[in-house]
Parts: structure tokens; sequence; C-alpha cells
């Protein structure tokens, strides 16, 4: 997954579009965000680097009700593959880019 500032906004656009609020908020969360389920409100740490946002949406936007037909094309193939990276346990399948299917031969 590539850590750039493209890339979270990409991530937010999923949330959006689920009608999520992302807000960066001071706070002592214990592992770097807050959840408010009823109001769909994700709360993450607003001293987390650009690195650290990504990883944490990635972790918290397979949990979530995300209404898949809501999304754009985009952000449907972004919201598959950071499923599939967590199901994984890998990091690069979120990029939105082909893996070489020569290595799963």
């Amino acid at each position: 997954m590539k850590y750039t500032q493209a890339t979270l906004d990409k991530l937010e656009d999923i949330l959006g579009e689920s009608e999520y609020v992302v807000r960066y908020e001071r706070g002592t969360f214990q592992s770097g965000w807050c959840l408010l389920e009823q109001k769909r409100i994700v709360v993450l740490n607003k001293f987390l680097n650009v690195e650290g946002r990504i990883n944490t949406l990635s972790e918290i936007i397979p949990q979530l009700d995300i209404h898949f037909d809501k999304l754009t094309r985009e952000s449907q193939k972004l919201y598959e593959s950071v499923k599939k990276m967590r199901a994984d346990g890998t990091a690069d399948s979120a990029t939105g880019e082909e893996a070489d299917s020569s290595n799963n031969q």
C-alpha cells in the first residue's frame, strides 16, 4: 500500500460514501481510534501520521457496515482490496494494483 495523502483520501471516501464521518481528535485512544457506531462516526487520533492513519483506516474499514452498492467503482475496488489485504495479512494488495499471478501457481 502506498502511504500517501491520496491513498488516505480514497480510504476516507469509502467511509464518506457509506455515510460515516471521519474526525481527527485529541484523546486517550488505546488503539489510536474510536468508533461511535450509532452515529456512524470514526474518530482517529489526530497525532497519527499519514501512514498511521492509513493503517488504522484499513484495519477499521472491514469491520464496519459499508454499503457496497453506494460506493463508486473506484471505492469498490479499493474496499475489496482492503478486505483482501486484512484477510491475507498483507499490506501490498490495497494499492489497487494487480498482483503477479505467476506467484500463485
